[in-house]
């Protein structure tokens, strides 16, 4: 079974505290749809992340960004002669490429559209 879908070795996930944080951070809500505004996107501002996510409250998105931040996938540049700040992906951030390419393809296939 492992073969047929791909999988060679067999890997104890109980034991792996790396796969279970890149879920963790990448399930969280908001997350995924934050990091893809900015893959898309490029450096935002608060303000236009909000208006790319409606649905996420202010308060909320702070929170995802600030722990994005914490995890290094986000980085928060403040500009000192205004009141500018922009968000944008670390590398680390920008390596999930094709991890999102790869679900958008996935959910595409197996999940139909919500628009008809």
């Amino acid at each position: 079974m492992r073969e047929s879908i791909g999988l060679r070795n067999p890997i104890n996930y109980f034991l792996c505290p790396r796969f279970e944080k890149t879920f963790s951070f990448l399930g969280k809500k908001w997350n995924g749809l934050i990091i893809d505004v900015l893959l898309q996107e490029g450096a935002l501002r608060f303000r236009e992340v909000a208006r790319q996510i409606p649905k996420c409250s202010d308060r909320v998105l702070v929170e995802r960004l600030r722990e994005l931040e914490e995890d290094g996938v986000v980085v928060r540049k403040e500009f000192p002669e205004s009141s500018l700040i922009e968000y944008s992906l670390t590398e680390q951030g920008k390596e999930l490429a094709p991890i999102m390419d790869a679900i958008h393809s996935w959910s595409e296939k197996w999940y139909p559209s919500d628009e008809s």
